[in-house]
């Protein structure tokens, strides 16, 4: 019982770069894609008190889909690598984020096709 502890606690405390090295891990190795992986992701660590100029790491929020709700699914699918159903689960509880922890070149791109898709998007 002691060891399942220690896991859940290890869980608990994975950076969002390292839940997405355990997500491409499980989908890769073993043919699973953990749907869980966005929500844990979403609960990382803060960065309080850095400066916002020294900032390499981007968050791509997802702040509503707009009038084209389908082809915003069908695009945070794509961009995600999700299932049909989480993709959709992301979109019905935005604000959320859809990628975190990306450069700014790959945030500006996604948020310029989520906006041609009809989303409202922010960068963090």
């Amino acid at each position: 019982m002691a060891d399942l502890k220690d896991f859940a606690e290890q869980l608990v405390n994975l950076t969002v770069k390292e839940v997405n090295e355990l997500a491409t891990i499980l989908k890769d190795e073993y043919g699973i894609e953990p749907a869980a992986a966005a929500a844990v992701a979403v609960a990382g660590p803060a960065g309080g008190g850095e400066a916002e100029e020294a900032q390499t790491e981007f968050d791509v929020i997802l702040k509503a889909a707009g009038g084209s709700k389908l082809a915003v699914v069908k695009l945070v699918k794509e961009l995600t690598g999700l299932g049909l159903k989480e993709a959709k689960g992301l979109v019905d509880d935005a604000p959320s984020a859809i990628k975190e922890a990306v450069t700014k070149d790959e945030a500006e791109a996604l948020k310029a096709s989520l906006e041609e898709a009809g989303a409202e998007v922010e960068v963090k």
